[in-house]
């Protein structure tokens, strides 16, 4: 366990020496603290508009340091063939995908991090300049703690596309890898229609298929509970269990083939 950690402790150095993940959260600070001047702009939405903005923000640019990063990890090390050195180590490869995951995982929670206390300023302010009668027509209150289940479910649905980057990175390229992952990542979120394809269609095999490619894919749609947090809609605590639990399992799924088909890997 502890050449995991010393791994990850390195991929999270290497990812913070890298411009993209500054640049992003710069760019989703940003827009977090434009959502208040739109919302501004928009009399009786302002509130609505902020949380709406702010927490896509978190999701999209996470998404992006996910993604970019994700695939970048294991591919680096294989065209530096520096991967040849830590492999001569004691490292095993599983260690060795294992620490980049979690390597990667520490700096997009980082990164959340910052976001969220950006966005929370946003929210603080709001809330302090605002007389009573503007509180009392918000549909839920500026600081309201059910904002905190939507951004950890982003988080768990970041973890997760994170796995999927690092499962394609294990075995392809860097562009088809972030190709596969960003399709996988729209997939997700339509995968529920999946399931009622066969109302739609009336081929058994095209039907089969469909449902199948339902279980098969990341069900991505659980995650987004924005709508609810931004209309003062209760988030059930079971909701967020069973969706972190869901997380879990998938992730623990892909780093079990992406070791399986790292170990196959010749590297000569």
């Amino acid at each position: 366990m502890r050449t995991i950690w010393i791994v990850a402790g390195a991929a999270f150095k290497e990812s913070v020496r890298d411009r993209v993940p500054y640049t992003m959260v710069v760019f989703a600070v940003l827009m977090i603290a434009a959502s208040f001047l739109i919302g501004e702009l928009t009399a009786g939405q302002d509130l609505k508009i902020i949380k709406d903005l702010g927490l896509a923000a978190m999701s999209i640019f996470g998404l992006g340091i996910a993604v970019f990063i994700g695939i970048g990890l294991v591919s680096k090390e294989v065209e530096r063939k520096s991967v040849h050195g830590l492999l001569t180590k004691p490292v095993t490869r599983a260690q060795f995908i294992l620490g980049k995951y979690l390597g990667l995982l520490t700096t997009l929670v980082v990164n959340l991090s910052v976001m969220t206390l950006a966005y929370y300023a946003v929210l603080l302010y709001m809330d302090s300049t605002a007389t009573a009668a503007v509180r009392a027509s918000w549909a839920a209150p500026a600081l309201d703690p059910r904002q905190l289940a939507a951004i950890v479910l982003i988080m768990g649905e970041l973890a997760l596309v994170t796995a999927v980057a690092l499962f394609f990175s294990s075995f392809s390229s860097p562009l088809l890898s972030a190709m596969l992952t960003l399709g996988l990542w729209v997939a997700g979120h339509f995968n529920g229609d999946l399931r009622q394809f066969e109302q739609v269609v009336d081929q058994p095999a095209v039907a089969w298929i469909a449902r199948t490619l339902y279980y098969l894919l990341p069900n991505l749609a659980p995650f987004n509970v924005r709508a609810e947090v931004v209309y003062g809609m209760p988030v059930l605590a079971s909701h967020l269990g069973f969706t972190l639990l869901y997380a879990a399992v998938y992730i623990a799924a892909l780093l079990v083939a992406a070791v399986a088909i790292f170990r196959r890997r010749d590297f000569k």
